[in-house]
């Protein structure tokens, strides 16, 4: 990023002045800018280097019979000088609107051609306003995340973004953490939660956790805990919806068979799996089995009806957060029953 990122868009865009940032809200700072050529020589030489690339990926396109080509070659040169000139603009939490614009198209072949994910029920996900969506969690690495990401996007005609909230491991690992929070995702905290409903983003969030994408495969679509109802709290105190999510088809990618839990805990990792293809195949292990998808989002649960204050009556949280947990169990079931074959 340059210097000229460092203009940070508050989330309520309402408003021009920068929201201060509290001591618990992970605000990201703005990052240097990038050094300047100084060696005119070395800038024409980039210049035809660059010309030279562009004439040989249009004339490729062209022969492959790629409609529009030139648009599209044109399209990213232009993403690609906005991003070097720092002609773009991120949120207090790090979002970046136009990145992840442009990294959603690697996921689609994963969605649209390999899980071939069927969605169901994006009409119950609201058009605009702030609301949560709660999903059940699987897989070994959390690829369910990913494709509801993408199914929010793609099929939901308001093509809106979900902002997902991400365990403090995905932070702390490189590159992945930086990604991470560019395409979206902020720290799985009440305060962080609260801030996107406020400002009318679609929140997702897997309360399972690691226990849910870790378990054995014995255990597939059984639910497990939802923690302490900390996602309840959060749509309560601002009133939004919440949209239960029921994904069948990720339990079977990553079939865990076993658990290297010493090693795990030697790399600081919640688990180490054992799966059918890994570590046996090497890197070939990490190859996702081609499972059929389904990702059912069901009707909205309203909790504006319950006034202010509904957010510290612990009974009425806990009686919501198994409200929302039965209800995704027991589309599991149906959705598994629907289903003709793990792989068709």
């Amino acid at each position: 990023m340059s210097g000229q990122e460092g203009r940070v868009i508050p989330l309520e865009r309402s408003r021009r002045r920068q929201v201060p940032a509290t001591p618990d809200v992970h605000v990201v700072p703005p990052e240097p800018p990038p050094p300047p050529i100084a060696d005119e020589g070395a800038a024409r030489l980039l210049r035809y280097v660059v010309e030279a690339v562009v004439e040989a990926l249009v004339a490729e396109g062209r022969r492959a019979g790629v409609p529009d080509v030139d648009r599209h070659v044109a399209s990213a040169l232009a993403f690609l000088r906005r991003r070097l000139q720092g002609d773009y603009t991120v949120d207090e939490l790090g979002f970046d609107a136009e990145l992840t614009q442009a990294l959603l198209p690697a996921l689609r072949p994963l969605y649209r051609k390999w899980f071939r994910v069927e969605v169901r029920g994006v009409e119950n996900i609201p058009a605009s306003g702030g609301a949560l969506v709660v999903a059940n969690h699987s897989g070994t690495i959390p690829l369910d995340s990913l494709m509801t990401q993408l199914a929010v996007h793609d099929e939901h005609p308001a093509h809106r973004f979900l902002r997902m909230l991400g365990a403090d491991l995905v932070f702390a690992m490189p590159v992945v953490g930086q990604l991470a929070r560019k395409t979206g995702t902020t720290l799985a905290s009440t305060t962080d939660a609260e801030r996107l409903l406020r400002s009318g983003e679609l929140v997702g969030v897997w309360p399972e956790g690691f226990k849910g994408i870790g378990k054995p495969f014995s255990e597939r679509y059984k639910l497990q805990r939802f923690g302490r109802g900390g996602f309840v709290s959060a749509a309560l105190r601002t009133g939004v919806p919440i949209v239960p999510c029921s994904i069948v088809g990720a339990e079977e990618i990553y079939p865990v068979l076993g658990n290297l839990s010493s090693l795990a805990r030697l790399l600081g990792v919640p688990y180490l799996p054992i799966t059918p293809t890994f570590p046996w195949l090497g890197l070939l292990g990490l190859v996702p089995l081609p499972s059929k998808w389904i990702i059912e989002f069901g009707a909205p649960i309203d909790t504006a009806r319950h006034g202010e204050g509904a957010a510290d009556d612990p009974m009425l949280v806990f009686d919501m957060t198994d409200q929302v947990r039965e209800t995704i169990q027991q589309t599991l079931y149906s959705l598994l029953v629907q289903r003709r074959s793990v792989f068709l």
